[in-house]
């Protein structure tokens, strides 16, 4: 017999009221009560588990059944009984039990309660707890909802390469790619690699996407990037997600108008679609995340200059660890303060001094600004950051230099504002920050399958 979903028993239990069926999954718990016992079953379908009830009267294998420890792996017959008065509104009443694998005393979540640390520790396991199972079940539907979101804008969807030859960012902090051997104490002739130069995971994708931009119109990618800082903090891992769209023809305003549609469809569409998820996220993980994420998205996001958000901030610098002056970056304190305390609500931070922002950025008519911005959300802080991109060649050309940069490896991107140019915008949001926004989750971390961070890549 073909099994069948617990989540297809959610959705309408009513077509298999009083029907035979079979289902498969992992055990949460298993309760005996001598003569009749309940199991919390999960087949990875649906966050909300079945229960079975399983008698000594029916199950041939009951003894064994009824000392089956969490993580076993089971295949039940039975039919399905409504349960109005319980808190369940339905259970399976068992007529025969398979035991597929047993967990025996050396499983590691027999016990509940264990640290985050310990978790992290065995991550190929943590997707079997409510926490992580929430987790990864939002992050995948998130996934959907930008694909859907941009599909349906009419974008294009670029799989731009991992590998590259150029630093987008000019912070040089990149993993290099080498065919050589590191060990034998040569010195390494970036010549005798494979691709006849030295080559580096890519830390964004955003040149690439502004080559389809400038033919498609529309374009985004949506994949891994990759950072070799070596960083502790909560918000940072060497290997991330990255969606980052480009559109040709948008201006600094309209980058602003489509982030922001972007992050009020995809929180809508969480709200449809892991109702329950987000529940527990705000029953167990952060209270009044729910509150939090409907602010956001019922609230029409604030747009304040840089220079006027230092003026904001100035008044409050004996407050700040890191005081705020016109030249400086955003610190997080600052950030928090201004959606939480001034505003309320997510705000658009814009026209930064160019020297604290990166070569491809449209330099403003003052000559000191770039049109640039940063979404600040509250209670995280900075989860965009976005540009109009640098349209004009002997202005970009001269940037490359300013900055220190190598004219030869931007070939390329320089011959765009040759061939066509017009005024451009993009932007980049990690992922897997946003995932931890709309989970309530503390650390980088613990949003992703198998992190990646320094002194950390066993899996």
């Amino acid at each position: 017999m073909k099994l069948l979903d617990i989540k297809s028993l959610h959705r309408d239990p009513s077509l298999y009221l009083d029907k035979e069926i079979t289902v498969g999954g992992w055990i949460r718990s298993v309760r005996d009560n001598k003569k009749f016992g309940f199991i919390d079953l999960n087949d990875g379908t649906s966050f909300k588990g079945l229960q079975v009830v399983f008698t000594e009267e029916r199950i041939k294998n009951y003894d064994e059944v009824s000392h089956l420890n969490t993580g076993s792996s089971v295949k039940i017959k039975g039919t399905l009984t409504l349960t109005p008065e319980n808190k369940q509104p339905f259970e399976l009443h068992a007529t025969e039990i398979e035991i597929l694998c047993k967990t025996d005393s050396t499983y590691p979540l027999q016990k509940k309660g264990q640290s985050m640390e310990f978790l992290r520790e065995n991550a190929y396991l943590r997707p079997r707890t409510n926490l992580f199972n929430a987790v990864f079940r939002v992050r995948s539907e998130a996934s959907f909802a930008l694909h859907k979101f941009f599909n349906d804008e009419g974008y294009v969807y670029l799989h731009a390469p991992i590998l590259t030859s150029s630093d987008c960012e000019g912070a040089g902090e990149l993993f290099r790619v080498s065919t050589q051997n590191i060990y034998s104490g040569k010195k390494l002739d970036p010549k005798d690699e494979l691709f006849g130069k030295s080559v580096f995971l890519s830390p964004s994708c955003q040149l690439e996407g502004e080559t389809f931009a400038l033919s498609f119109g529309k374009t985004y990618t949506f994949g891994p990037s990759f950072r070799a800082e070596n960083s502790n903090t909560v918000k940072h891992a060497n290997e991330f997600w990255h969606i980052e769209p480009e559109i040709a023809f948008y201006e600094l305003f309209d980058d602003m108008d489509i982030m922001e549609k972007m992050i009020k469809f995809v929180i809508g569409y969480l709200f449809e679609k892991c109702k329950a998820e987000l529940e527990f996220f705000d029953k167990f993980v952060e209270k009044g995340l729910i509150d939090k994420l409907k602010n956001v998205h019922e609230s029409e996001f604030a747009r304040v200059t840089y220079t006027e958000a230092v003026d904001i901030l100035s008044k409050n610098n004996k407050n700040f660890e890191y005081p705020v002056h016109w030249g400086s970056d955003l610190q997080t304190e600052h950030e928090k303060y201004l959606t939480g305390e001034i505003y309320k609500r997510p705000v658009f931070v814009y026209n930064y001094p160019k020297e604290i922002k990166a070569f491809y950025m449209r330099v403003n008519e003052d000559g000191k600004t770039v049109k640039a911005t940063d979404l600040l959300v509250p209670g995280i802080g900075e989860l965009c950051g976005a540009s109009e991109r640098e349209e004009r060649y002997d202005v970009l050309l001269n940037r490359i230099h300013e900055l220190g940069l190598n004219e030869k490896d931007y070939w390329w991107y320089l011959n765009l504002r040759r061939f066509g140019s017009v005024k451009h915008s993009g932007f980049g949001m990690g992922f897997d920050r946003f995932i931890m926004y709309v989970t309530g989750m503390q650390n980088i971390r613990d949003v992703i399958p198998f992190p990646r961070t320094p002194k950390n890549c066993e899996f």
